[in-house]
């Protein structure tokens, strides 16, 4: 149906401001009959002034979900279940099963002496270890064992599995992937790995070995794939680092301390669909607001606060995730004057920078903070 429109900059550019006659409504009927429509019915819908989120902003509460995430335990296997995940659903975008914008996410548990079969496919993956001992993924025949905090990539089109020491605890961490931009795309492949099982095939965590050492590159390095070769970025070198940079910078005013993840070949992003990064807030620390295109989906690896997304408060703690959709204005507090709070995000900004289709801008006012106008 034509959408009635009575703003003069309809008018000015073009855009629809066509009111319905019976005339009208038997022609769309007639075109609908060749699989075809009249734009002035739906232009205000598909080129919408600014960008307009479907994604709304959610806070998924570690505290709440944990007890439902280990009772899925007693309930499936990996083998019957596949991957024992709890995905998390966006109210705008449950017909995609995403957690924001295009990026799917998930928790997913392990006992100890479980094995996932091995797999791939076209979509771009990362897991965030919340907590547990003893779990490792194996990428292409490299194993890496996985802490607290640790970040590790199984890019799109590797051989992967996942699994529990036998001597571990029960381990829950973070997926995320791009699967609802793949399937958008109409790419997405899934193939089961032959053997069931992917062997280990180098040294344990010989990617992080070769590659993560500050400021220097192997002799002789050849890696030419569009993704980081070092499959695993652990939690202590990355707080380290963040600590370090936190004492030569007044940082961002938007984000804080901000250090990026990044391919050591390319010092580009990690994937080339899914970016990632820390930032840190010093105690006290009340950001400005801005928005940007890209969706951002944090989990909170140390600390408390709360974030103002479009005018409304949202807090969180440890462990706790939150989503902030594409567009969205947005502000992070740390609620301690005493300790740091950290933020890992995942992001779409490779897909966005790559299409140039990225685009930034700070609140306009003084201050540079949202009013909020609800809790």
């Amino acid at each position: 149906m034509a959408t009635q429109n009575n703003d003069h900059r309809d008018d000015v550019i073009g855009r629809a401001n066509v009111e319905d006659t019976p005339e009208l409504l038997a022609y769309y009927d007639e075109l609908a009959e060749y699989e075809t429509g009249a734009l002035w019915t739906v232009a205000n819908k598909i080129e919408p002034w600014e960008p307009q989120s479907a994604s709304v902003p959610v806070v998924w509460r570690y505290k709440q979900l944990r007890e439902h995430v280990l009772r899925s335990v007693e309930l499936v296997t990996p083998e019957k279940a596949g991957r024992r995940v709890i995905y998390l659903n966006n109210p705008g975008r449950r017909d995609v099963s995403a957690a924001v914008g295009w990026i799917y996410a998930g928790l997913q548990v392990m006992n100890p002496g479980e094995t996932a079969t091995a797999h791939r496919h076209s979509a771009s993956a990362i897991r965030f270890i919340m907590e547990g001992e003893g779990a490792y993924t194996v990428v292409d025949g490299h194993k890496m064992t996985l802490g607290h905090n640790d970040f590790v990539l199984t890019p799109n089109g590797t051989w992967h599995e996942h699994a529990v020491e036998a001597d571990g605890t029960p381990c829950i961490w973070q997926d995320g992937l791009d699967i609802p931009l793949v399937n958008a795309l109409e790419a997405n492949f899934f193939q089961v790995h032959p053997d069931l099982s992917e062997p280990v095939a180098y040294p344990v965590d010989d990617m992080t070995k070769t590659w993560g050492n500050p400021g220097l590159t192997p002799g002789g390095g050849d890696w030419t794939k569009g993704y980081s070769p070092m499959f695993k970025y652990e939690w202590e070198p990355t707080y380290e680092a963040l600590s370090k940079y936190a004492e030569a910078t007044d940082g961002s005013p938007f984000d804080g301390v901000m250090m990026d993840y990044v391919n050591p070949v390319t010092n580009g992003p990690v994937m080339q669909t899914m970016g990632a990064s820390m930032q840190l807030l010093r105690p006290g620390e009340h950001t400005k607001a801005h928005r940007h295109t890209g969706s951002y989906l944090y989990h909170v690896a140390k600390g408390s606060g709360h974030s103002v997304i479009n005018g409304k408060r949202y807090d969180w703690e440890e462990k706790d995730i939150f989503c902030v959709p594409s567009w969205a204005w947005h502000e992070h507090a740390n609620g301690s004057e005493n300790e740091d709070a950290v933020l890992f995000c995942l992001n779409d900004l490779p897909v966005m920078r790559s299409l140039g289709l990225y685009r930034e801008e700070a609140l306009g006012d003084n201050k540079g903070n949202q009013p909020v106008i609800g809790a």
